[in-house]
């Protein structure tokens, strides 16, 4: 039997915690020449009436020389709970020859020892409700393997229908329908606003409108996506318009928050070559983050890659996080120059209060759209997995929000007023906070 390094296993169960939106809960997988020890196929949250259906077919074992007549029985498929990770774990520690398959706190669901003419398919019930990971597991070494799988993991509900959508999940249809209304609505005042002060609206406006617009479309075609996924298993095509519009949306949020930071519109009609470098490092990185955004939502776990794509996709976005905040430090410190010569003391603290604000505004979005809605999910029982997606639509719609009113079309925004009556106040002001950040 095959040696199992200890973290093999926890690895896998690492990565199928970042496991993002799935395209459909019914796949059709191929496997080619594959020796790895444990393939992680799907993480899935089953109720009391879960079921799973594997089919696979055209299987073929390709013997080592160190083991030229592989056994069979130790090929196989097997479901595991996040609370049996540690028990296998320490079984693997204390053997490290140990074949999960002979393992008693995994859900044993068929070898390669039972299969007929190189084909298998049966259906198995999930009678203990939990969130399980499907696994195929190559107990002989350096054996290698190839075969199609089709997997079909669903819950049914009481009048007997099919929900293809894990425990967690199953309510986020009508979720992102919701938002998709808060949007459109954002959307309806935010236009009126521009309509209503046309004489002040600025080039940036409209970009701020489009965001809106894009991130209202996002939001119906993931509530389709997720409806047509629930109800037959896959999504008709709308993960395609899904990942167009969240492609678009994310390269327009960070390019408007990149050009607010800037003051551009507001303060100035163009950009430093610094902040040329920005965009042009910015809107590059968002494409190959959401280039691996799609290779990770669109394959799963089961590719050789995916870890490698689930690492390129954090790496970039987190360096795209840090690249935006440069502008909006530039704009501080460069207005902070400026308000020692120019002598308008008013306008000038205004203007520092208004992007010192924002940088925090900025930096409080990124923080909890990245390390507090992870936790959410780390933390929260499988069942209410949902509750980290309302709570980062809930951060997304209060930072729109805080960041249109901040930079609204209005008559008198802050960036243009001048109290002559408070100028002195100003002054004394600037000198005492030197908006350091």
């Amino acid at each position: 039997m095959t040696k199992l390094p200890l973290f093999i296993v926890g690895l896998l169960f690492a990565a199928a915690s970042f496991i993002p939106r799935t395209a459909a809960e019914i796949k059709s997988l191929t496997i080619s020449d594959d020796n790895r020890p444990m393939i992680l196929f799907e993480k899935f949250g089953f109720t009391q009436s879960g079921q799973v259906s594997v089919s696979v077919s055209s299987v073929s074992v390709t013997p080592s020389p160190s083991a030229p007549n592989p056994d069979p029985a130790r090929l196989g498929f097997f479901l595991m709970s996040e609370e049996s990770l540690l028990q296998v774990l320490l079984e693997i520690q204390q053997n490290p020859s140990f074949c999960v398959l002979d393992s008693p706190y995994v859900l044993h669901l068929f070898t390669f020892h039972e299969l007929a003419a190189s084909k298998y398919d049966h259906l198995y019930p999930v009678t203990s409700p939990n969130e399980y990971s499907l696994f195929f597991v190559n107990c002989v070494p350096e054996t290698k393997v190839s075969m199609k799988v089709r997997t079909e993991m669903y819950n049914l509900d009481p009048n007997g229908s099919k929900d293809y959508l894990p425990a967690g999940s199953t309510r986020l249809p009508g979720l992102y329908l919701f938002f998709f209304l808060g949007y459109l609505a954002f959307l309806g005042v935010w236009g009126y606003a521009c309509w209503i002060n046309k004489r002040v609206v600025h080039r940036i406006h409209i970009l701020m409108a489009a965001l809106l617009l894009m991130k209202a479309l996002n939001l119906i075609c993931a509530a389709e996506d997720k409806h047509y996924v629930k109800v037959t298993g896959t999504p008709h095509g709308w993960d395609v318009l899904f990942y167009i519009f969240q492609f678009i949306r994310v390269v327009l949020l960070f390019t408007v928050i990149v050009l607010i930071g800037t003051g551009w519109s507001f303060l100035k009609p163009f950009l430093q070559e610094k902040e040329k470098n920005v965009l042009m490092i910015v809107v590059p990185l968002q494409v190959l983050a959401n280039i691996a955004s799609i290779v990770i939502g669109e394959t799963g776990p089961f590719i050789k890659d995916w870890v490698t794509w689930n690492q390129i996709f954090l790496l970039v976005d987190i360096v795209c996080c840090c690249a935006i905040l440069f502008p909006i430090v530039w704009s501080i410190r460069s207005l902070k120059e400026t308000s020692k010569t120019d002598g308008k003391a008013a306008r000038n603290l205004a203007k520092l209060t208004l992007f010192k604000q924002f940088y925090i505004v900025v930096i409080g979005y990124l923080y909890f759209t990245r390390i507090v809605v992870f936790a959410l999910k780390t933390i929260a029982a499988y069942k209410y997995r949902w509750v980290s997606n309302a709570a980062e639509e809930i951060a997304s719609l209060a930072f729109y929000m805080l960041m249109f009113y901040m930079f609204r079309p209005v008559e008198k925004n802050e960036y243009f007023v001048i109290d002559d009556e408070e100028e002195e106040a100003a002054e004394l002001a600037l000198k005492e906070d030197d908006f350091e950040l």
